[in-house]
């Protein structure tokens, strides 16, 4: 129960990675604001077997768009309101295009849309976690591998990762003095809905070969490694974009 007392709020936390994410740290105790954007049903799931699993931590689901400022701010009102403080913010949100456009193929609303959703709603989330966390507050945004590997077709997710990545470790910097850590994930391909959306299976198994370990990453491979890095043990990791890839390249 490491986390007993702790409060998390978890954007996209109604599946993928941020779905494993919410049930890693109820377990250990937190409780969880599961952010979810369209899929209700998905987000009351999560929060159903949080609370069907005996020792978790409490949860509820709140609709956020991250996009809109006015919803992230309702977001952390809301986790607050109902658990009476916020200790992490978890960055779980994103999207990519499923049809993979060269960067000529892609729209003027498609890299709109793949930078408002992983760029700025990253940015908006970490602009209001400033003024809930205190001392021991951790943020966690998410990039990808991608980001190294620099895939063809990957564009304007890989353009709007990068972004995240960087400023994230400037925001680091930022809260000195504050005693909040801030740290970047880049999962590697991990089997997800969204990871499998618009791929061949040509493709999906390029993907195993490309790894060492002969496999894709699973969420239970990612969601331990955001657990550590809110965790106290984790203090003296800040500002770190951590790929964990399985050795993919």
């Amino acid at each position: 129960m490491a986390f007993k007392g702790k409060v998390a709020v978890v954007t996209g936390g109604s599946r993928g990675i941020g779905r494993e994410v919410c049930f890693n740290l109820a377990r250990e105790g937190a409780s969880v604001a599961v952010g979810y954007q369209g899929n209700a049903e998905a987000a009351n799931e999560v929060v159903s077997q949080i609370a069907a699993t005996q020792g978790c931590g409490r949860a509820i689901a709140v609709r956020v768009d991250v996009v809109s400022a006015a919803d992230v701010k309702e977001f952390f009102s809301k986790a607050n309101e109902e658990f009476g403080r916020i200790d992490f913010a978890i960055n779980m949100a994103g999207t990519l295009l499923s049809n993979y456009p060269k960067i000529e193929d892609t729209t003027e609303e498609e890299w709109d849309r793949v930078f408002a959703i992983n760029t700025k709603g990253t940015f908006l989330v970490c602009k209001e976690a400033q003024k809930w966390l205190g001392p021991g507050g951790r943020i966690v945004t998410c990039s990808s591998n991608s980001v190294g590997a620099l895939l063809p077709k990957y564009g304007s997710y890989i353009a709007s990762k990068a972004a995240v990545e960087a400023f994230s470790r400037v925001l680091a910097k930022e809260m000195a003095g504050k005693g909040i850590t801030v740290n970047c994930i880049a999962p590697g391909p991990t089997a997800t809905d969204m990871f499998y959306a618009g791929k061949s299976q040509e493709w999906i198994d390029s993907f195993i070969r490309s790894c060492p370990m002969g496999r894709l990453g699973e969420v239970q491979d990612i969601a331990p490694l955001v657990r550590f890095l809110v965790s106290p043990e984790a203090e003296w990791v800040n500002g770190q974009v951590i790929r964990a890839n399985g050795g993919t390249g």
